[in-house]
């Protein structure tokens, strides 16, 4: 049988890091057992639409290199692939279920429903739906759909007996069926609900393993009864655990938590996120960490997935970033760098080639490089405490002495490069007996503000240029 997979978000904002997760996954094992990757889009649910959403998902999957086989934008035998255009496929199986006696219609009001809603929590019991509407004789059923009095189709769950599925994680799951409610199929407004039409398009779609979260393991027992009163072949299942936060809840943007978007925007690499997505609940069973794409298609498996839920560790995430950025071609990350510099950089000022050289080892995430370099814009206020250096020796007496001595050093540089800097400034020391710390130390300071710089003194007064870098060290010497 062909190896066919599915990823089915809803159109309701961003693709979050627990979907991109899953998306993963579903593509890691496609391409592993070189089945098809189905992307479809789930919008039977009109209200949480979001404008956009449809449009962002493409662009997030495409984004983070997840090329689907089949799907809205891209075609295939098995469409339309937005739900919403498959709408009259689903009636006439919701119907079927209703002659074979595996689903009935359901002419409560909303009103009716809440009252009894609200009695149950009275009574402290869990509310589920008492088949009222199955016991209505068959004239009453006929009466109001000929009065056209409103109606949903709800299946008729078994009340007693178990259902359950075999699930390639967390193996066999059953569940008491009469704990089941009589889950709705088909809305008032003629559409499928989630339930429903995810089980027939699957199957309509032939899909053969179905990967999702582990919040829909409750739910899965009632597809399965779905699926055998259609006389259908359910497909396997995957249930990945849920990607928290933290201990206590799970990644959620409504507090503040990154969507895959988010963390693009912010400066992090496409391939560093992949990566530490991929490990996020699933181990290569070595100690290797650093994976390509194309690695991952060919190592992944189900026998690697943690049964536990896995924390999002932004810390971690940055380490794999920095770790991409260095193995980045300098080019690449040249033309990544250059628009950041730019926000605090005036274009055309500063040799940002030489810079890039200079910042790409220390680049964790790429948002970070504008507080790292514009101190070259404008020297920044600062202590003069910030000279003293106990390894070096210095402080602001020595500071003071060593700025007075190599300021008309400095002015004697006719060739304004970084080799006649070094080799002027380091000849000059050596003749006057000082250590190098005690100069360059104070040097770098004067011209930077910052006890922390990409590249040292001689770098940064080539970058400043000849004028900026003498009337920076006027200045700081003035200040001491």
């Amino acid at each position: 049988m062909a190896f066919r997979t599915r990823f089915a978000p809803s159109p309701t904002g961003y693709l979050h890091l627990g979907g991109l997760r899953t998306a993963l996954y579903t593509y890691l094992l496609t391409r592993r057992n070189h089945g098809t990757f189905v992307l479809r889009i789930e919008d039977t649910d009109q209200e949480r639409e979001v404008p956009g959403a449809v449009e962002k998902i493409y662009a997030s999957l495409a984004a983070a290199g997840l090329n689907y086989d089949e799907g809205p934008n891209v075609g295939g035998d098995y469409g339309p692939y937005i739900q919403s255009q498959r709408k009259d496929l689903y009636l006439p199986y919701a119907q079927q279920l209703v002659e074979s006696g595996h689903a009935y219609y359901c002419f409560c009001t909303r009103e009716e429903l809440d009252e009894r809603r609200q009695k149950a929590a009275e009574r402290g019991e869990t509310f589920k739906y008492d088949k009222h509407c199955l016991h209505l004789s068959r004239e009453e059923r006929e009466a109001k759909l000929a009065a056209g009095v409103p109606y949903v189709i709800r299946f008729n769950m078994p009340t007693e007996g178990t259902a359950g599925f075999d699930d390639l994680l967390y193996g066999r799951l059953d569940v008491d069926c009469s704990t089941l409610d009589d889950i709705i199929l088909i809305k008032a407004d003629g559409l499928p609900t989630y339930n429903f039409a995810n089980v027939v398009d699957d199957h309509l779609m032939a899909i053969t393993l179905v990967t999702r979260g582990t919040e829909y393991l409750s739910s899965t027992p009632k597809y399965n009864l779905i699926y055998e009163a259609l006389g259908w072949e359910p497909p396997k299942y995957l249930h990945l655990p849920t990607v928290m936060a933290d201990a206590t809840r799970k990644l959620s943007k409504r507090y503040g938590d990154p969507s895959f978007e988010d963390l693009l925007d912010m400066g992090y690499l496409r391939d560093a996120i992949i990566n530490f997505i991929a490990l996020l609940g699933w181990s290569p069973r070595n100690e290797r960490e650093l994976y390509t794409m194309a690695e991952l298609e060919e190592i992944f498996d189900v026998e690697g997935l943690n049964k536990s839920p896995s924390l999002f560790d932004m810390q971690k995430l940055t380490w794999f970033n920095a770790e991409y950025m260095r193995k980045l071609p300098f080019e690449e990350y040249l033309r990544l760098a250059t628009p950041w510099f730019e926000k605090v950089l005036e274009p055309g000022k500063f040799d940002l080639r030489r810079l890039a050289e200079l910042t790409q080892s220390r680049t964790e995430v790429l948002n970070r490089l504008p507080e790292m370099v514009d101190f070259l814009a404008k020297l920044p206020e600062f202590d003069n405490e910030l000279y003293t250096h106990k390894k070096m020796k210095t402080n602001p007496e020595i500071a003071k002495d060593a700025l007075a001595w190599v300021l008309p050093v400095l002015e004697g540089v006719s060739e304004w490069t970084e080799s006649a800097l070094h080799d002027t400034i380091m000849a000059a020391i050596a003749g006057s007996g000082r250590k190098n710390g005690q100069v360059l130390w104070p040097l770098r300071i004067a011209i930077s503000g910052r006890a922390a710089t990409p590249g040292g003194a001689v770098e940064i007064m080539y970058l400043l240029g000849r004028e900026e870098t003498l009337a920076r060290v006027r200045h700081s010497l003035s200040r001491l």
